[in-house]
């Protein structure tokens, strides 16, 4: 088997390094009695050499010499050779031979020993070609973590944005999955995760930039288009807040119908919030200028249809039974108008329609009211409400938020029935709950957490979510499955919503979620090592219960893991998970733990 160095030479070789091994070249052979004090130094950053110390100058010029020699020795030359590098014995790869070394080529390496590379422009303007071990990041450490500040890393999370959401639901303004089931559904999670994401954005980013198209208190709506001669639009008096101004519109209800309209020409504050109240079947539309010029027609109406596609309308159900209600409907119109697209068109149509894609008009139909339209550039706080909301409305008499399609995590061995509980959905949701307690001081979300916490202590093999790892230590199960699977970045999820909640809440439930609480972290410090590969970390402990081979976490996981021990360090002073942490953010450089 042919050994081949492949570490600092085929960095080298892949970068390019003719212009460096010149510099060493010409430093080494610079004349010694050169006036330039910068230029002298130790070799090791000192001090500037004399130009007396003759020593010393001939030692820069023979460390100079060995360098250049070592480099030039390595690059490649004209004198290469192709080999064939046997792999293993099983199969080989071309490779280029250069004296006693071998260059193996990066899409080999790359494939081979799970590295990543490519040529990037460093922030000096060179292009070079950078290698990296690993493809994810570790999220910067907060100064501390509380009940009611940022999730973990979730201000970057973009949750509606993610392949596997359908689209935001306009009937219930959170996402629908598509995970495990192309039709759609209702993912805890991932629902307590949009939430938790426009929440912490809303703490970190910058206020929203607003443009108020109609409230009604001008009493002015000359720039309101009407259809019509029979069509009216009129302001009057808010029955229940005489202060307050809202709009009439009256039109036919067919969607052929432009409605009342009101023309706008905007490319950068694409989230429309409005409130509006239907006597009728009538609707809300918004125009799109796309990239091709023509119009595309995104519809808001009384229906139940989730979403659907025809030809350039999209239409999303509000409900058939919101009518004579009010509603509150925020949407980012350009996420809506690309889960849209991608119902029916390709990649590339898609592309042509989004580029420079633009609002053009708001335009209302029927009979109803509407009031506080506008656009801006995020509704944080709404969208962040709207998941809150929904798990108050949805919580069921067991206290949780079943998952209602099946699960396979190994094919016919580890299956889960429609209708589970995830303690990681319980522990986010929880987290969402409380700090939407804490923001507003309303009741009814710390007693929706509370109630969520029953499920903590009903067996998986009973429908719930409690494991026991050796007979002995409690685990809260991502997945419930029997024999159990210990996932270890659902199970901290779980107990980050634990101890928001013990440490906001009072009385019975603060004494509730602290037990629970206690028993994990318990359980945490005596089996977290269990998931230490010694290059990098599993994500469960399937390979312990089934005996099968374990499952390695992706470096994205790996991550996750790494940045949930850390908001740990900050809220328990036990060195094991901030050493912990460490050791595993080492081994996204390519760093292993010592071998016997």
């Amino acid at each position: 088997m042919i050994m081949a160095r492949i570490s600092l030479k085929l960095l080298i070789m892949l970068v390019g390094t003719v212009p460096l091994m010149l510099t060493v070249y010409n430093w080494g052979h610079c004349d010694v009695n050169r006036q330039d004090d910068n230029f002298y130094r130790d070799g090791r950053g000192g001090t500037p050499v004399e130009n007396n110390d003759f020593e010393s100058s001939i030692r820069i010029q023979r460390e100079a010499q060995s360098l250049k020699q070592t480099y030039e020795m390595d690059i490649p030359s004209a004198t290469t050779k192709e080999t064939d590098c046997l792999i293993n014995g099983d199969y080989s790869v071309k490779c280029k031979k250069e004296g006693k070394d071998v260059y193996m080529p990066f899409s080999f390496i790359q494939r081979y020993f799970e590295v990543y590379g490519s040529m990037e422009t460093t922030s000096d303007g060179y292009e070079r070609f950078g290698f990296h071990h690993s493809y994810s990041d570790v999220h910067p450490l907060p100064e501390r973590y509380s009940p009611d500040g940022v999730f973990m890393m979730f201000d970057s999370y973009n949750v509606e944005e993610r392949g596997r959401v359908k689209c935001i639901s306009a009937i219930e303004g959170v996402p629908v999955s598509t995970q495990w089931t192309s039709g759609g559904h209702y993912y805890p999670i991932q629902i307590a995760q949009f939430g938790l994401s426009h929440y912490s954005k809303y703490l970190t980013e910058h206020k929203p930039r607003i443009i108020v198209l109609e409230d009604g208190e001008g009493n002015d709506l000359s720039e309101w288009l009407l259809p019509d001669r029979i069509s009216q639009i009129r302001t009057k008096t808010d029955r229940i807040n005489e202060e307050n101004n809202i709009v009439e519109f009256n039109t036919p209800e067919n969607i052929k119908n432009p409605g009342v309209t009101l023309s706008v020409d905007e490319a950068k504050l694409v989230t429309l919030t409005l409130d509006v109240k239907f006597i009728n079947n009538g609707s809300v539309t918004v125009l799109l200028r796309t990239g091709d010029g023509n119009l595309f027609r995104i519809h808001y109406i009384l229906s139940d249809s989730l979403i659907y596609l025809e030809g350039r309308d999209l239409f999303y159900g509000l409900g058939s039974e919101k009518k004579n209600k009010w509603i509150h409907l925020s949407r980012k119109v350009m996420v809506d108008f690309q889960k849209g697209l991608s119902l029916k068109m390709t990649k590339n149509k898609r592309a042509k329609f989004k580029s420079v894609a633009r609002i053009a008009a708001v335009c209302f139909r029927g009979h109803g009211f509407f009031d506080n339209v506008s656009l801006s550039s995020a509704a944080h706080l709404d969208n962040f409400f709207d998941a809150a909301n929904y798990l108050v409305r949805r919580q069921d008499h067991r206290g949780g938020w079943p998952i209602m399609v099946t699960r396979k995590l190994v094919p016919e061995m580890l299956e889960l029935s429609p209708g589970w509980y995830s303690a990681m959905g319980q522990g986010q949701a929880i987290s969402l709950l409380v700090r939407a307690f804490l923001k507003t001081k309303d009741q009814k979300y710390l007693d929706t957490a509370s109630k969520a916490l029953k499920i903590f202590e009903i067996d998986s093999a009973h429908g719930g979510v409690l494991a026991k790892f050796a007979g002995k230590f409690d685990w809260y199960e991502e997945y419930p499955t029997t024999p159990s699977s210990f996932v270890l970045n659902g199970f901290i999820y779980s107990l980050m919503g634990l101890y928001d909640l013990k440490q906001t809440a009072s009385g019975e439930t603060a004494e509730h979620a602290n037990r629970l609480y206690n028993a994990g972290m318990d359980s945490l410090r005596h089996m977290l090592l269990m998931f230490d590969s010694g290059s990098g970390t599993f994500y469960d402990l399937k390979h312990i219960t089934l005996g099968i081979a374990p499952n390695r976490a992706r470096w994205d996981y790996h991550t996750v893991h790494i940045n949930q021990l850390l908001i740990l360090s900050l809220i328990d002073k036990d060195p094991l998970f901030a050493n912990t942490a460490k050791r595993w953010m080492e081994y996204m450089k390519g760093k292993r733990s010592p071998h016997n």
